[in-house]
């Protein structure tokens, strides 16, 4: 297996290496130490005894390489494995989420909270018991976007839909059948044996939409189980208007259309009247059939700063013992 070595702090390196390397020449080269001379040095030299100083040297190299190891320390040194592949359970799961303008309503008559919100609070929720599936994130209103690829990073995922609001896309339309095809799209290169959509929505499929047929039948050539969750009350919902006053809202939802994008994928038709059946809803797709898939790791580092450590250390020490029991007194 191919390690590659890595620095978390890198710049520090550069900076403070070549400044270790000019202040340890200058020093080698250039700096004079004191000298004392003695009336019998010169008597001695000549009966051929001489003394050179090898233990300042030996002193010099080691705290050279002792603030070496420090600058290494500081840059924080890690081998990173860049092929590393751990083998999970799980399956691959897109969900679909309906931004469109009537996800601003309320979910339910005794529920302040709008769809949207509900839909995300739930929705992470799922993503939290879902450890090991590799999930992905469409949104759509009058246009489908993919928000977030399949992923095994579930703390990346949830900041997707939590940061998830009205009108991020155009949410005067709710392109059903594209956000299918836009969520198909990114399953298609899928190796897991069981390939998942989720769509939520609470409306019916706007004019500028696609045939729902071509959606079903890409879905059915990718062997794509589609769950489909229609979410609100279809009991008459007053909202606050400018100038109106509360006037009622009913759901536009097409439940006959949900159902069969359900039957015809292998998939079943949830309806989500409250925040309470919507999870009910994510519980009973919980239990989905598992597959082992092979998720690739882009975070798996081997820590190196505790060795490195120990070997600065040890530098240290050595330098103390030289100079308490080999060198002491100089």
């Amino acid at each position: 297996m191919e390690y590659l070595l890595q620095f978390a702090y890198q710049s520090l390196i550069y900076v403070l290496l070549p400044i270790i390397a000019i202040v340890a020449w200058w020093r080698w080269k250039f700096y004079k130490q004191v000298r004392y001379r003695y009336a019998l040095a010169g008597s001695l030299n000549s009966y051929g005894i001489s003394g050179y100083n090898y233990h300042k040297r030996v002193f010099f190299l080691l705290r050279l390489l002792t603030l070496v190891l420090m600058v290494f320390l500081l840059a924080k040194p890690r081998f990173v494995d860049p092929r590393s592949h751990a083998k999970v359970e799980g399956i691959d799961i897109v969900v679909v989420l309906d931004v469109s303008g009537s996800m601003s309503y309320p979910h339910h008559s005794d529920d302040n909270r709008t769809r949207i919100d509900v839909a995300k609070e739930e929705a992470i929720r799922f993503v939290d018991k879902r450890t090991n599936d590799a999930i992905g994130l469409v949104i759509f209103g009058n246009h489908a976007l993919s928000r977030c690829p399949l992923t095994v990073d579930k703390q990346m995922l949830k900041d997707a839909i939590a940061e998830l609001q009205i009108g991020i896309v155009d949410h005067n339309g709710t392109v059903l059948s594209q956000a299918i095809i836009t969520a198909a799209n990114r399953l298609k290169t899928s190796k897991a044996k069981s390939k998942v959509m989720i769509v939520l929505t609470d409306g019916a499929p706007s004019e500028n939409d696609v045939d729902p047929k071509v959606a079903i039948e890409v879905a059915k050539k990718l062997g794509l189980k589609i769950y489909t969750i229609g979410i609100g009350d279809q009991q008459p919902i007053y909202v606050q208007h400018p100038f109106y006053g509360k006037i009622p809202i009913s759901s536009s939802l097409n439940k006959p259309l949900l159902t069969q994008i359900a039957d015809e994928t292998g998939g079943r038709f949830f309806e989500a009247k409250s925040a309470r059946d919507m999870r009910t809803v994510y519980e009973t797709i919980d239990t989905l059939e598992k597959t082992e898939i092979e998720a690739p790791l882009f975070s798996n580092y081997y820590e190196w700063f505790m060795p490195l450590l120990v070997v600065t250390i040890a530098c240290m020490c050595l330098e103390i013992i030289l100079t308490s029991f080999v060198w002491f007194g100089i």
